[in-house]
């Protein structure tokens, strides 16, 4: 195999948030190739876009005053009665990143593990809710039950608000924080705007990796029909039997099964020495139409991007408790993804005296092209080396429908909230080939110097698998809230959610006995032929039938009611109050595919109801500062992935997970003291201390399976703590004093840090135990007293400095990033813990308004990763280190611009 530099992921080219709807004649942001983006709207006086309001759509937000003004400002977090942060369009855009995740992490105390799941104070992404205009969402990642947020380009989100401190008008599922994303609604004026931009990795582009060809329409993210399950084995899947030779199928039947599967299309990998560029295209486009009695909106955006990432990666597993020794298993993959985002978004806003009414409706189509070669050892096949080719297409898919309602009749205040939301995940034609080659001398075997895959399990092996995940989402709510007295707001609320999702996976081996020597070195295409099949009496073995993991149905209801009230006891002294009630039913269900009347996999049943109180108390010490104390009780439920016990391969971390069914709920208690000083429009001092006691927290942990291939699952840790304290500052500086120069006269020096520090620990003692699948197990079998919780950094710092244009689009911002290790994972069999090794990332970005034959261009520049950090998962003993995986995340540089009619 060529020798390659490690390859990484990194978002190559991002399209930036663009303004909120109601100013998008004013403010934008352009699109990168990273994300879908769709076209941005440049600014021409930027000053005058941070007066405009923004918009923020929440459950019970009625009584609650929040203004957006453009920017972060003290407006926000002042009038709400809770910990909130607040992004918006120009402190998204001053950032460049393309999607939301990217975004969040620069928020205080956030961090954005793996591919955009977002942690909270080091809480896991399942300790954080994400919400689209207060209505729930369904995850169209089968690893997850929350929603990556990466899949949402920054071009069709409004406001991004992050909530710390739980109040009663959010789900209940809070442990870390709520993300509520608003989406455009209104827009003040027509505009039209088209955008574009390119992306270089300067370990990916024009360099080596691997891809297969697939079908005519791959880059478009949609596939031609190429992967569409064939006649025949679409029959036997619904069938009900399992597709194996006996009475149900003979070995022609299997061999006619076998022959009608696309071959080389989706077997042959090839090399390219020249990954092409990243890009993306957009364009968004908005009206209001005017009328006696209000005004109606309609905004419309769509958007396209496909980048390239090649990893040059090396994975390591040991079985030895301290690590010393060889590696069990060494691996090096080359690992390249071919990813295309389609988003589209179409709302209408309708506004009538003091009622709004929004729909809004989202597309988001993510698909994942990926291609895999590897070459490595395995100690139980000594002196042998191993080569594994994986070829796989990942379609994530998500279509959203939701109505808002808002309306003020006085002092009384409504709101309505209905959706639908489906999500799909599909994964078709998932290959895998195994070639070993044994090097023994010609004397011992004739092909000792050749890669040779005998179809026999022993000496080469060949799989694929058709996976389908189905989840839809129906969700209701009203709000009503009564202003008692000039300082005094009640509010009721009632919130309504059922999700049901169904996945299937359809796993199988090809087996042959005896193949000549000569056929056992056949390229995968040629070895799977027709001919190959037919003459040789190759079979169709479904793996998938033998332990009931073939299908399940999961489920979850939820109805909840509360009562919150919020007053001002006495002068500078506020409280809000409220109190949750949530009644939740979740199942996991393996489906009998195939009539054998039961599986050995436990069942989920888990039937909880909860009263869960808030108390927020807000005391201005004086006119610009205030203190804050929160104290809260909040649940976490295992996500469906956690729960269903199926098998699923991970692009990201090229690792399998499997379920565990037997999780229960995890139950916290929070509390916190905050000082926040607005010593200035637009610039703050914050510093907060934190507390968190949970009941049953949900670890991954890894285990090996008999052929040393790392598995993750789950299991509920006894108890954990998590404590620590942040501190932010933004502070401007205005530099006209410089020099008399027109340069400086309206541009000012833009500082913003924050710094959060976190300690967390896992408890767990004697006589403690686990249930996993149905079994009762010792917990100091997968847990470490004193060990943090997964995902949690000590230490995360954010630093932003910059120069900007007040009166004109300019801005240049340097902005750094660091994270202390974090566990990923609890490690095998009594092993030290998976970490990862973020480090620090340095990123540069740049934005420049123009004016062009009367039209208004917006050009932006990005360097990213310019310190050229590795990606680092490692398990450490005294001087033993083994790399779960490691690879490097390459320099990414990216032009993108914007055109404005």
């Amino acid at each position: 195999m060529t020798k390659r530099p490690i390859f990484a992921s990194l978002l190559l080219l991002s399209s930036a948030l663009v303004a909120p709807a109601a100013l998008a004649q004013d403010a934008s942001a352009e699109p990168a190739a990273d994300t879908p983006t769709a076209a941005d709207e440049p600014v021409a006086d930027e000053a005058a876009a941070q007066d405009e309001d923004g918009d923020i759509s929440i459950p019970g937000g009625a009584d609650q005053e929040i203004v957006v003004t453009g920017r972060y400002t003290p407006n926000i977090v002042r009038a709400t009665p809770e910990v909130v942060s607040v992004l918006s369009s120009a402190d998204i855009a001053r950032t460049g990143e393309g999607d939301i995740s990217g975004s969040l992490q620069r928020v205080t105390g956030l961090s954005v593990v793996g591919s955009g799941f977002v942690y909270v104070r080091g809480l896991g992404d399942r300790y954080s809710l994400a919400l689209l205009n207060g209505s729930p969402l369904p995850s169209p990642e089968p690893l997850k039950r929350v929603v990556p947020l990466d899949i949402f380009p920054s071009n069709v989100i409004d406001s991004t608000l992050v909530q710390k401190s739980y109040s009663a008008n959010f789900p209940g599922e809070f442990g870390g924080g709520v993300i509520n994303l608003t989406t455009k609604s209104t827009p003040r004026e027509p505009f039209l705007t088209f955008s574009g931009g390119i992306g270089w990795d300067s370990e990916t582009t024009n360099e080596l990796g691997y891809t297969y060809y697939g079908s005519d329409t791959d880059w478009t993210g949609f596939d031609d029909g190429t992967r569409d399950v064939p006649p025949l084995l679409k029959a036997a899947f619904a069938s009900g039997k399992p597709i194996l030779e006996g009475a149900d199928y003979s070995q022609d039947d299997l061999e006619a099964i076998q022959m009608e599967l696309v071959n080389a299309e989706t077997t042959l990998l090839q090399q390219n020495n020249h990954i092409p560029v990243n890009w993306s295209a957009g364009i968004t486009g908005g009206t209001t139409i005017s009328f006696a009695d209000g005004e109606l909106g309609i905004i419309a955006t769509a958007g396209i991007s496909n980048k390239w990432r090649t990893r040059d990666t090396l994975q390591q597993t040991s079985l030895n408790l301290d690590l010393a020794g060889d590696p069990q298993t060494s691996y090096n993959r080359v690992i390249t993804d071919n990813r295309i985002v389609v988003n589209g978004l179409i709302g209408f806003g309708l506004e009538l005296g003091d009622h709004k009414l929004r729909w809004t409706n989202l597309y988001i189509r993510d698909t994942l092209k990926q291609a895999r070669l590897g070459l490595g050892t395995d100690a139980n096949q000594v002196g042998r080396d191993i080569m594994k080719q994986d070829t796989a297409w990942y379609e994530r898919q998500l279509i959203n429908t939701q109505l808002v309602g808002e309306f003020q009749f006085d002092a009384l205040k409504l709101d309505l909230r209905g959706a639908y939301a489906n999500s799909q995940r599909e994964a078709p034609y998932e290959r895998g080939f195994t070639y070993v080659r044994t090097n023994l001398p010609t004397t011992q075997d004739p092909t000792g110097d050749k890669f040779v895959n005998d179809l026999g399990g022993n000496r080469g092996d060949a799989t694929i698998a058709f996976s389908d995940l189905n989840e839809n989402l129906w969700s209701g709510g009203v709000d009503l809230s009564y202003e008692l007295a000039p300082q005094i707001t009640a509010t009721v609320g009632y919130a309504y959610t059922d999700t049901s999702r169904t996945a299937v996976r359809r796993a199988f081996q090809f087996r042959a006995p005896g193949l000549p020597v000569a056929v056992t070195q056949l390229r995968p295409d040629y070895l799977l032929s027709d001919a190959t099949i037919q003459l040789y009496d190759i079979a169709l073995l479904e793996t998938s039938a033998q332990d009931g993991t073939a299908a399940f149905d999961a489920g979850l209801t939820t109805h909840a009611g509360y009562a919150q009230l919020q007053a001002e006891l006495v002068s500078g002294m506020n409280v809000n109050v409220g109190i949750r009630y949530e009644d939740a039913k979740q199942t996991v269900v393996p489906i009998d595919l195939f009539g054998s009347g039961g599986s050995a996999i436990a069942q989920t049943n888990l039937n909880n109801s909860y009263w869960l109180p808030a108390v927020t108390l807000t005391w201005e010490v004086a006119p610009d500062m205030q203190v804050r104390m929160n104290a809260s009780n909040t649940i976490a439920r295992p996500q469906f992935r956690e729960l269903i016990a199926q098998i699923y391969q991970d692009p990201e971390s090229n690792r399998q997970f499997r379920g565990n069914p037997s999780l229960s709920d995890s139950e916290l208690w929070n509390a916190e003291l905050r000082y926040e000083w607005y010593f200035a429009k637009d610039q703050r001092l914050t510093a907060a201390g934190f507390f968190k006691k949970i009941e049953n927290p949900i670890e991954a942990y890894t285990s090996l399976s008999t052929d040393s291939v790392a598995n993750t699952s789950f299991a509920n840790a006894p108890k954990a703590l998590l404590y620590g304290g942040e501190i932010e500052v933004q502070k401007y500086f205005a530099l006209d004093t410089l020099s008399d120069a027109a340069f400086w006269a309206s541009r000012r020096l833009v500082l913003i840090g924050n710094y959060t520090f976190t300690k967390s620990e896992i408890q767990v003692g004697a006589g403690d135990t686990t249930v996993i699948n149905g079994v009762v197990q010792d917990a100091r079998n997968f847990f470490f007293d004193g060990s943090p919780l997964t995902g949690q950094s000590d230490h995360l710092i954010n630093f932003q400095i910059g120069l900007e244009d007040q009166d004109k689009l300019s801005q240049q911002t340097i902005l750094v990033t660091f994270a202390s290790p974090r566990v990923t994972s609890r490690g095998p069999s009594g092993q030290p813990d998976i970490r990862e090794k973020p480090g620090i990332s340095v990123d540069f970005v740049a934005r420049q308004g123009l004016s062009l034959l009367n039209k208004e261009i917006e050009l932006k520049f990005e360097a990213r990763n310019l310190t050229g950090r590795k990606y680092q998962e490692v398990q450490e003993s005294g001087d033993n280190r083994l790399f779960l995986n490691r690879y490097k995340l390459g320099r990414t540089f990216s032009l993108s611009a914007s055109l404005k009619f």
